[in-house]
């Protein structure tokens, strides 16, 4: 992130500035790359990583685009602080840094509107009014993203604005979220148990491990912080504020090789998870007790009754009239080819 603001400062702010002194933009990282969510390292720099950044301009000045670009590929210097600026991409659409002297340089540099940028990343422009159910279909690896990103110059004066805006859920759609991420965990708390109880061991760390998985989205939710996809999942959940509590309970879940001690670790998670849901004040207290499933002898949170509370908190009519326990495309979507295309999640907009 730092080599791609001074990418733009040292290199892409004076050739605009020479060849279009009365151009209005903005400039920024926002797209997807481990340097944007702050995780790259350097193995990150075989593919994908190198000298980028976005430029967005004004739908008046979008026809200027082409110029633009061409003006920096003609002038851009070959190399930032060692690192090149020609960055070709391959079959597969994928860029990297590769030295060269000749030109035009074929850089990393793409020129967009506000509205045009925003449409292709979750959806919609959030300059303009925001639906409910937009929300929804934006997976949390793309808000994270957006969240994470830098603004390195906004002439435009609306891309702070923009980032603010979607930096976290509005109030209603946040316990909406919680209730059916809460739900997630209802419906299947008593079956890790359940497994062990006949004798299947494998099904129950299976559920166990995905039971560790529910909580931990839980916990992004709990803490107003958009989940990463899955390389980067544990990474972050580690620098939640709730993960030195969490973390060691987790691994004793994962290494219990006993139904009966999975179970004993997961209550832990529970208590600790309900201290957290009280601690947000969003609904009366709940009870922080672990209690037998009906009459059988498997220890469970009773999470129904943190989603009936949620859903009670909800004050908005447009959010009660949202399907109930769906939730938002991550909470009942698992493929990365569906959450990863605005054009395939827009399909599901009407279920």
């Amino acid at each position: 992130m730092e080599l791609c603001e001074g990418f733009f400062r040292q290199a892409v702010k004076p050739v605009l500035t020479g060849y279009f002194p009365t151009l209005s933009y903005s400039a920024g990282r926002l797209d997807y790359g481990s340097d944007v969510l702050g995780f790259d390292t350097p193995q990150s720099m075989d593919h994908g990583w190198g000298l980028q950044l976005t430029l967005f301009v004004n739908e008046e000045d979008y026809a200027e685009k082409d110029k633009i670009e061409a003006a920096l590929g003609d002038k851009l210097p070959f190399e930032i602080q060692g690192i090149p600026t020609n960055f070709p991409k391959n079959a597969d659409g994928i860029g990297s840094p590769q030295s060269t002297t000749t030109r035009p340089i074929q850089h990393a540099v793409t020129v967009t509107t506000p509205g045009r940028f925003f449409k292709e990343q979750v959806g919609f422009n959030p300059l303009e009014p925001i639906d409910e159910t937009n929300w929804l279909l934006i997976s949390t690896q793309r808000l994270r993203i957006i969240a994470s990103g830098k603004i390195f110059h906004d002439g435009l004066g609306v891309m702070e604005g923009a980032r603010e805006r979607l930096s976290w859920y509005p109030k209603d759609i946040w316990i909406y979220l919680l209730a059916c991420q809460w739900q997630r965990i209802n419906q299947e708390e008593p079956f890790m148990a359940r497994c062990g109880d006949v004798g299947d061991e494998l099904g129950s760390r299976l559920i166990g491990a995905r039971l560790v998985g529910e909580l931990m989205s839980l916990c992004f939710l709990m803490e107003r912080q958009y989940a990463p996809y899955s390389k980067w999942f544990g990474t972050a959940f580690a620098q939640l504020a709730c993960a030195k509590e969490f973390i060691p309970i987790f691994d004793a879940v994962l290494r219990s090789g006993t139904w009966k001690e999975r179970e004993g670790h997961l209550s832990k998670a529970y208590l600790a998870a309900l201290r957290m849901h009280n601690s947000l004040k969003l609904t009366g207290h709940i009870e922080e007790t672990i209690q037998p499933f009906y009459t059988r002898p498997y220890q469970v949170p009773g999470s129904g009754r943190v989603v009936a509370a949620l859903y009670g908190a909800i004050q908005s009519n447009a959010v009660l009239a949202l399907p109930k326990n769906v939730g938002a495309i991550d909470q009942f979507v698992n493929s990365t080819d569906v959450i990863c295309s605005m054009e395939k999640v827009q399909k599901l907009k009407g279920i």
